[in-house]
């Protein structure tokens, strides 16, 4: 039997339409709200509008970019080093016509050869764009090396070398003076700014390779090279250290934490841009919270940026901060399966407070062990990037890892 569509089944589709209709737009409201691009960048190169302060830092560097001084930049992880490269290399090339920058990773590099080839690359494709050119410039310089360079579809550059490893290690000198020579044969300056450096220390017969590459570098007159990466303790040792070859090569710069002042503007000016409103007080607790740690700022504000509908209050700061932590915990978690029992004891006192590490009461309290071992676990915990000594003061380079401890772990 077939049933009569009538008016009352018209109304029922109608009605169910309808909030079919307001469930959909609804949703679509919400996803192209969580689809807005967030106005804060974090875990990669922060430029232009996204660039905060580091004002004097820039200048300091343009500096020594425009007069070909070697710089050294050294501080914790995720505090700005990459973008700060960035920013005043762009400002750099912005402004000076006879300039040309070469920018290498060494993340991924872990034998000596494996640098000669690709900074050999990097310096070649740096000057020119012209694939035409960089073969030219390879047969020129590098004729001894016998050059090979292939391009792919998209104008990628491959470059390998007729002769041995072994050989290419024996013989690095035109590679390693390659970026002067194509500079004074170019009549250009060359800033050459590498990324992980402290991987050289890792290097088969490390202290061998750096003194080739000072005996080099330090004579070169066209070019300035940019030294920085992400192991503080290990560049530390590489230019810090009076034994070692790279010792007072250039300008060490120190970066220091952003002040609360410098993000308050920055904050505020993003959301704003995006009709939300965040008041001083609020932007103060937030990068307290996270103890100025520039990429912990940009982290935590997205997070109170997307729970804002309009206005910003102390308890969705608050919310988000444990929020982020919550995310963090599993890694946390995981990280704490390496600690040895004394290690576990040394954090245990140093977060609750204890300054006498190395006296009676706290290695037993703790079960630290001996004074003897304090020495050894600290300098565990730094080489591990797990703490940062300076003096007699010692802190967690990581201040979510030191709240999440505080909270769940030693509660």
């Amino acid at each position: 039997m077939t049933k009569k569509f009538g008016e009352k089944d018209s109304k029922y589709i109608l009605t169910d339409y309808f909030v079919s209709y307001k469930i959909i737009s609804y949703i679509c409201s919400r996803i192209k709200r969580i689809n807005m691009e967030t106005p804060f960048v974090f875990g990669k190169i922060a430029t232009d509008q996204n660039f905060t302060d580091r004002r004097v830092e820039t200048e300091r560097l343009l500096q020594n970019f425009r007069s070909l001084t070697n710089t050294i930049i050294i501080s914790p992880r995720r505090w700005g080093k990459s973008s700060l490269v960035t920013h005043a290399a762009k400002q750099l090339l912005a402004s000076e016509g006879d300039v040309k920058l070469c920018m290498i990773d060494l993340f991924n590099v872990r034998e000596e050869e494996e640098f000669y080839t690709l900074l050999a690359k990097e310096v070649l494709t740096s000057v020119s764009s012209k694939w035409e050119e960089i073969a030219m410039n390879a047969k020129n310089f590098l004729a001894r090396l016998i050059p090979r360079i292939s391009f792919t579809a998209d104008v990628e550059s491959e470059l390998s070398f007729g002769i041995g490893l072994e050989e290419l290690k024996r013989n690095p000198d035109d590679i390693l003076d390659l970026a002067e020579a194509l500079a004074v044969s170019k009549n250009i300056r060359l800033i050459i700014c590498i990324d992980e450096f402290q991987n050289v220390a890792n290097f088969g017969d490390s202290l061998a390779f750096q003194k080739k590459l000072r005996a080099h570098w330090q004579r070169h007159t066209h070019v300035a090279y940019c030294l920085f990466g992400s192991k503080r303790h290990m560049l530390m040792d590489v230019f810090a250290n009076v034994s070692m070859p790279f010792y007072k090569f250039g300008d060490l710069m120190f970066l220091q934490k952003i002040e609360t002042e410098e993000w308050v503007p920055f904050i505020r000016q993003k959301f704003q841009t995006t009709n939300k409103v965040i008041e001083r007080d609020e932007i103060q607790l937030l990068v307290e919270l996270v103890d100025r740690h520039p990429y912990y700022v940009q982290q935590l504000a997205q997070q109170v940026w997307l729970r804002t509908e309009k206005l910003v209050v102390p308890s969705v700061v608050k919310e988000a901060y444990n929020g982020l932590i919550d995310q963090l915990s599993l890694l946390f978690l995981n990280s704490m399966e390496t600690f040895s029992n004394a290690q576990l004891g040394f954090l245990k006192a140093l977060i609750a407070g204890e300054k006498q590490l190395s006296s009676k009461q706290t290695l037993q309290a703790y079960r630290i062990g001996t004074s003897g071992n304090v020495v050894r676990i600290k300098q565990a915990l730094m080489e591990r990037e797990v703490i940062d000594v300076r003096g007699n003061e010692i802190t967690f380079q990581d201040p979510l890892f030191e709240a999440w401890l505080k909270r769940d772990w030693f509660k």
